[in-house]
Order: C-alpha cells, then sequence, then structure tokens
C-alpha cells in the first residue's frame, strides 16, 4: 500500500514518538548445547518481559519465506520498503559499509586487490590477504597517480585486508554490468561489459581507469592487480520522511546501517558506541524527531562467531540499558532484528524474527517473554517485514480510516 498515494497518514497526535529498535540478527533456533534454548529463552530479561505482557508478539519475515536476507534488503523491509522491488547493488553496500556518503549517478564497486602472472591471469584473488596497513598505502598510491576519465573522478577508500570500494563520480553512469573479476584463479581479469545500453559510458571509463591501475601496480608485490564487483548505482526511491512523513532519525553506530538511514533520508545523529548511550541520544533528541531507528550490532556479531554466550550477553545488556529509553517512552515501541543469524548456522538464515510491539493500542496477548516460541502463538501472527511500518504507524494513530 502506498500510504502516500492512498492519502491514510494523518498528522500525529502530539508527543506520539515511535522506536524501532533493532537487535541485528537476533532470531535463533534452539541449541543442543543450551537446554534446547535460543539466546532469547536462555537471557533474562525482566525489563522486555514486562514490556511482552503489556504488548504483543508477532514474527517477521524478512523478504519472502526460505529466503536468507543480506542486511541490505532485511533493513529496506523494516523501513517499509519492498526489498524485491527496491535493490541495493553490492557496490553500493560496500560503499555504504565504510562510510562514504553517496549521491544519486555515483557508481560504485567492491573492490579487491589481486595477484596476476605476467601473462595477466589470476593467481590469487585476494593478493594473499595483504595487511590492512598496505592496502592502505596502496589506495593512496591510486588515488595520487588516477587521472580524470571522460571527466569521470574515482574515489578510493580502504576497508579491511585486501578489500576496498572504488566510486565513479561524473555524468552519465548507467549500471548493469559485468565484473571485471574471473571469479577463480587461473583465468584472466575480464573487461567490464555492458549488460545494457545506457551502461557502455560506464563501462568504456571503469575499463580505461583498469588500464590505469594496472600501470600504477605493475611492480607491486603481491597486490599488482584489482578485481571489481558489484558495480552499482544507489537505488532512486522515495524517502522515508516523504512517504511517511515522520521527522526521522537514526542512531547508530555501524557504518553500513548509518549509509543505508541516509539513502532512504533518515537524519543520522551523532551518539556513542554502547547501547546506553544511544539510549541517552534517543531521550537528547526527543523533541526533535517523530521516529527513531535504534541499532544494536552485537546479537549479530556474536551469531556469526557461533558464540551463544556473548548473544546472551548482548541481549542483557540491552534489557539492562532499556529504563533509560523507558524514562521517556514512545508512544510506539518496537523490538525485534532484521534477520536471524543462529549461532548453530554462524551465518544469516531464513528464520522468521521474533518481533514486540508496545503500544497502549495494540492490544495484548498471552505471551509472557520476547522469544521465538512464544512469538509463534502472537497476536501480530507471522508477516512480511515490509507491512511493519503499516502496524507502527496505526498504532501511533497515523493512518486515516479507509473508506466512508
Amino acid at each position: 500500500m502506498a500510504l502516500v498515494e492512498s492519502k491514510l497518514i494523518v498528522p500525529a497526535p502530539a508527543g506520539e514518538k515511535i522506536v524501532l529498535l533493532i537487535l541485528d540478527g537476533l532470531g535463533d533456533i534452539p541449541h543442543p548445547d543450551h537446554e534446547w534454548k535460543t539466546p532469547l529463552e536462555a537471557a533474562w530479561t525482566p525489563n522486555l518481559d514486562k514490556l511482552t505482557q503489556e504488548g504483543a508478539l508477532g514474527r517477521l519475515v524478512p523478504v519472502e519465506i526460505g529466503i536468507t536476507p543480506g542486511s541490505g534488503p532485511a533493513h529496506l523491509g523494516l523501513f517499509g520498503y519492498d526489498p524485491l522491488e527496491v535493490e541495493i547493488g553490492r557496490g553500493v553496500l560496500e560503499a555504504l559499509g565504510i562510510g562514504i556518503d553517496l549521491t544519486p549517478g555515483d557508481l560504485a564497486a567492491r573492490a579487491n586487490f589481486a595477484t596476476i602472472d605476467d601473462k595477466g591471469v589470476a593467481v590469487d584473488r585476494r593478493a594473499g590477504r595483504i595487511p590492512t596497513e598496505k592496502n592502505a598505502e596502496l589506495c593512496d598510491k591510486l588515488r595520487d597517480r588516477l587521472d580524470p576519465v571522460e571527466e569521470i573522478t574515482v574515489e578510493i577508500q580502504p576497508a579491511k585486508e585486501h578489500r576496498f570500494v572504488m566510486v565513479f563520480r561524473g555524468e552519465g553512469l548507467g549500471d548493469g554490468l559485468s565484473d571485471a573479476d574471473p571469479h577463480r584463479e587461473g583465468l584472466p581479469i575480464p573487461p567490464v561489459r555492458a549488460l545494457r545500453s545506457e551502461a557502455e559510458k560506464a563501462a568504456r571509463v571503469v575499463n580505461a581507469f583498469l588500464e590505469q591501475v594496472r600501470e600504477v601496480l605493475k611492480d607491486e608485490q603481491p597486490a599488482n592487480a584489482v578485481l571489481l564487483r558489484g558495480l552499482s548505482l544507489p537505488p532512486s526511491i522515495a524517502l522515508f520522511p516523504d512517504r511517511f512523513q515522520l521527522r526521522s532519525a537514526a542512531i547508530v553506530t555501524y557504518p553500513m546501517y548509518r549509509g543505508l538511514a541516509r539513502l532512504v533520508g533518515m537524519d543520522i545523529v551523532e551518539t556513542g558506541e554502547s547501547t546506553g548511550e544511544e539510549f541517552q541520544t534517543y531521550l537528547d533528541n526527543y523533541e526533535k524527531f517523530d521516529y527513531f531507528f535504534i541499532h544494536v550490532k552485537g546479537t549479530d556479531a556474536a551469531g556469526e562467531d557461533g558464540d551463544f554466550v556473548r548473544k546472551i550477553e548482548v541481549i542483557e545488556e540491552v534489557d539492562r540499558k532499556l529504563p533509560i529509553l523507558l524514562s521517556n517512552p514512545p508512544a510506539v515501541l518496537a523490538v525485534t532484528g532484521d534477520h536471524s543469524t543462529p549461532v548453530m548456522l554462524k551465518s544469516h538464515s531464513w528464520h522468521p524474527v521474533p518481533l514486540l510491539v508496545y503500544s497502549r493500542f495494540v492490544g495484548s496477548d498471552t505471551a509472557q517473554r520476547l522469544n521465538e516460541k512464544e512469538a509463534i502463538h502472537g497476536g501480530l501472527g507471522t508477516f512480511y517485514s515490509r507491512d511493519l511500518m503499516k502496524i507502527l504507524q496505526a498504532n501511533a494513530r497515523r493512518l486515516d480510516k479507509f473508506g466512508a
């Protein structure tokens, strides 16, 4: 449902704030080594328990049944966009992930330093995983030596080890490009090809830059070549504040999620690293915004490390600090994850994510604790993440009656 086009949005009553608290990778599955519990079940969470008993639970499907989402599409769904319609390319995600500000028309690429032999064949696609310090040194060298091509410039920023990002800026760049990457050793690096007509200039320009790169790096070892993947433009989408008529703030510490929030038009509010500092930032900015996106990364990192105990610790830390946020509670508080990251899998997964919505209008169910098993029977049911914003808007009394 296109909320603005349907004219259902109404002005918010004074003080009707919405908070979306995301514990990244929150969902999990029962672990045989921990009494067949999930971290949410094993954690001591008295504050979340109280909210659950006064609110309602449900489950979110991030994209589609059985589909494992990346962080980009998973968050877009939570922001009310259909991730099947709004696609963010890997290059854009990598650029956002290291804090590069992208504007419409920027063409971003995920890049690797690599090793080629004297015949131009890739013998190591990761250049021996060179140290990050060497990566930064090589990026500086490229930045100093590369000349503009057809009035297109390039921004180069290092990431970790062999990985970095290239962003091409100028008029007339289209996406729909093949990778400059053989995807396995023993093959030469292919040139970028335009997969549609509007990308022909971009292919020509990128290949010209890669020729300069080869010349600059020809005497380097082991990083004497560059691979490019996921060349993409930022998606052209309606901005979040315009779609939902909400003054919107993102309180996040991890660069990629700051970038995603900025991409959809949210204001980035500077905050400290800890959950308590994030909650205090919400209090400090309470009057300035209608909607707050607050992000906690530690649950996902613990899941990907296969660390059951640490995932519990992150959940319990959030619960301990929750009274800071609740000292000036929003009208609507949603607590959930962008996706599941089960400890046993050490990766994102397709499992639905438990959801808690607390407001005085949400109704109630019999749930006592926020966890996967109780969420199955929650009063909100199971639905797609892209529909969550409608639930939050309705509970904030920001959706008008449909029809006579």
